[in-house]
């Protein structure tokens, strides 16, 4: 494969949002390990971490796929690789399937219920794709699933489910349909059209944001409670601080009538959150 497909795929995939969910799987393991008093293994980090780029590059791969004749009506992703032509359709099937086997293939080597489990995290990444041609909640269920990961890397190194990952879990939810919300306004009247469904179709974009706003409150009210469970130092606190304040900033930066600055809001903002909140996580659990 030569180095300008390799390139293309990476866009493809937008292999930088992986910054979204992978903080909150890193999260999930050194939780693990607090609660179950276990020691660090850096293998399964490794493990954990490759099952989350597997699972991420084949979900966003098949939205390409599975989008690709909507992609080539929006004036706004005419531009994406499948419809301009510059990978065909039948490689990024082949690209999907052998990330979702190297995923699958990867979890058997954690542990059984990690195993048994990868066909459902398969199930809701991968049919997330379909869900805005026959409901407005596809944002959640993309929030679904990215939030899969703090618990998936928990359940990596526990063999089993507990309270705190799953309170990380649902934050990451509510985080992430909020602001796919915030995304979808430039769809809006091109959805509208094709007759998919948003939040902002079925809303309009002013109740849309007021609805992302409060997804994003919750969120942040619900990431609060782990400090507590976990009895971290107010380090960890200053990091939901930090997180906190970016939400309140992407809202601040856009509005209804001005979407100019959406992607700094989704790409840059989000991006940003995440990496910093892992940061004071860290520090909170070495020092």
């Amino acid at each position: 494969m030569s180095h300008n497909i390799v390139i293309k795929y990476f866009t493809l995939v937008k292999f930088s949002h992986t910054l979204f969910a992978l903080p909150f799987a890193i999260i999930g393991y050194f939780t693990a390990l607090k609660v179950s008093e276990s020691q660090f293994d850096s293998w399964l980090l490794l493990k954990v971490f490759l099952c989350m780029v597997l699972a991420r590059t084949a979900a966003m791969a098949f939205n390409r796929y599975t989008d690709r004749n909507i992609d080539k009506m929006n004036p706004r992703t005419q531009s994406r690789e499948i419809p301009a032509g510059e990978i065909g359709a039948s490689s990024v099937l082949i690209f999907v399937l052998l990330n979702s086997a190297g995923f699958i293939i990867t979890t058997w080597f954690i542990n059984n219920l990690c195993f048994y489990l990868s066909p459902v995290a398969l199930i809701v990444i991968l049919g997330y794709s379909y869900t805005k041609r026959f409901t407005a909640l596809c944002h959640l269920i993309l929030g679904l699933g990215l939030s899969l990961a703090p618990i998936g890397a928990y359940i990596a190194v526990t063999g089993e489910f507990s309270l705190i990952p799953i309170l990380f879990s649902a934050s990451v939810l509510l985080w992430v349909g909020a602001f796919d919300i915030i995304y979808a306004l430039q769809d809006d009247g091109f959805d509208r059209s094709q007759k998919l469904y948003s939040i902002p179709v079925l809303l309009g974009r002013k109740r849309a944001i007021y609805l992302s706003r409060f997804l994003h409150f919750i969120s942040a009210l619900i990431l609060f409670i782990p400090g507590i469970l976990l009895h971290c130092s107010i380090i960890y606190f200053v990091g939901w601080g930090v997180f906190s304040a970016l939400l309140v900033y992407q809202h601040v930066i856009i509005s209804e009538h001005n979407l100019l600055r959406v992607n700094v809001a989704f790409f840059t903002t989000n991006g940003i959150a995440s990496v910093a909140f892992l940061c004071f996580f860290l520090f909170d659990y070495f020092y």
